[in-house]
């Protein structure tokens, strides 16, 4: 007769251990402590056995039933209950083993490769200074929403919402790469998407001719060490993008040929861009040769020669010139060359293929390199001269 709940709640110890049956190789073990066990009797190869599956009452009979019927499956195979339960025991630790940090290394060491120098220290950092500290030890399983909201919330409430988005992007890509191998289950940082507001895009501000007549006439008054007067001439002659130049190596740039070869490495849009190089450019360069030409980089730091100057060294130098803290920014010198030489009616393909802004079609994009080269080296002297007539205008002024 199978066995109640009532039946195994007041089984009282006796001075041997006594057993009552259930069913299908279930009983319930009594010992004279008091103790009370589930077992499950079973023969295989001939032999008997006891699987012990739990405690009652912590293992109530329902959930002892449903032990029984999995390991009576188990037997039909072959299978020993207590060996496959091992088994269990044993995935179910390496599981837990398999921490945020464990996972994050992985996935990192296999896209390091893919990013630039620049982007892969980036999230080196993210790693180290926000991710790991907040659960990096934490077995990737039981990292949850709530530990991602209070990390993105954390970094937004320091003032850094950017920082906020690409943190809650990184932690996201990690548990993408976990869900395919097999080490997490879901991706918890879906569901704080948009937690953190984006900052609002803040676009370039051009100068107009009397602001760019009045940066020309500063920059040799305040415009720091001669190394950053040159990289701030260069970025007015050249159309780069500030990160672009830091990045900018002189084995890219020929001076003869009066062209600068960047590598798709490090260029933002992970395209190789090609720069024509007016006259103007081509002396700074061999002006700036003189003072960093013994090195790999165009502009290394001072202290750290290896790396490149710090991403604030020209702002700073702005603001010393006269243009307000987080008014005109360096990514302004380009607008402010876009839009005189669209005024001026030079080819709009031409000053998009000069910024390295590319087409959508990758055969069109092909056909603008080839098209424009030569347009751009017209072009980009004569910007150059136009720079040249607006600073001896101003000397004349004064």
């Amino acid at each position: 007769m199978p066995i109640s709940d009532t039946k195994a709640r007041n089984a009282k110890p006796r001075e041997k251990l006594y057993r009552i049956a259930d069913g299908h190789g279930l009983c319930l073990e009594v010992r004279p402590s008091g103790r009370k066990t589930w077992r499950l009797r079973y023969r295989l190869d001939g032999k008997a056995n006891m699987f012990t599956i739990g405690d009652y009452p912590h293992v109530k009979l329902g959930e002892a039933r449903e032990r029984r019927d999995w390991g009576r499956k188990l037997i039909e195979q072959g299978i020993h209950p207590r060996d496959q339960d091992q088994r269990d025991k044993q995935t179910r630790q390496a599981k837990q083993a398999q921490t945020f940090r464990h996972v994050a290394e992985e996935w990192y060491q296999q896209r390091a490769g893919e990013w630039t120098e620049y982007y892969a220290g980036q999230v080196r950092r993210g790693l180290d200074n926000d991710i790991y500290p907040a659960f990096g030890d934490k077995p990737i399983r039981e990292v949850g929403a709530a530990d991602v909201l209070e990390l993105i919330k954390k970094a937004e409430e320091r003032g850094a919402p950017t920082v906020a988005q690409l943190l809650r992007q990184w932690i996201s890509a990690v548990f993408r790469y976990g869900i395919i191998n097999l080490m997490a289950d879901t991706d918890p940082a879906t569901f704080v998407k948009g937690a953190v507001s984006r900052p609002k895009v803040k676009h370039a501000v051009a100068l107009n001719d009397k602001q760019l007549r009045f940066l020309l006439g500063q920059i040799e008054v305040f415009g720091g060490y001669r190394t950053t007067q040159l990289a701030i001439q260069l970025l007015l002659l050249t159309m780069v993008r500030t990160i672009e130049l830091r990045r900018g190596r002189w084995k890219d740039v020929d001076l003869e040929g009066a062209i600068w070869r960047i590598p798709e490495s490090d260029m933002k849009m992970r395209r190789p861009h090609l720069v024509p190089l007016s006259k103007q450019a081509v002396a700074c360069f061999k002006e700036l040769r003189e003072y960093t030409g013994g090195g790999e980089l165009i502009l290394p730091g001072m202290k750290h020669p290896r790396q490149p100057i710090h991403h604030t060294t020209i702002s700073q130098a702005l603001v010393r010139m006269g243009f307000k803290e987080g008014g005109f920014a360096p990514h302004g010198f380009r607008a402010t060359a876009s839009t005189v030489l669209n005024e001026q009616g030079w080819p709009p393909d031409a000053i998009e293929r000069q910024l390295a802004h590319a087409p959508a079609s990758r055969t069109r994009a092909s056909y603008n390199h080839a098209q424009y080269m030569e347009v751009r080296r017209d072009m980009m002297q004569w910007w150059a001269d136009y720079l040249d007539r607006l600073k001896q205008s101003k000397e004349g002024e004064g």
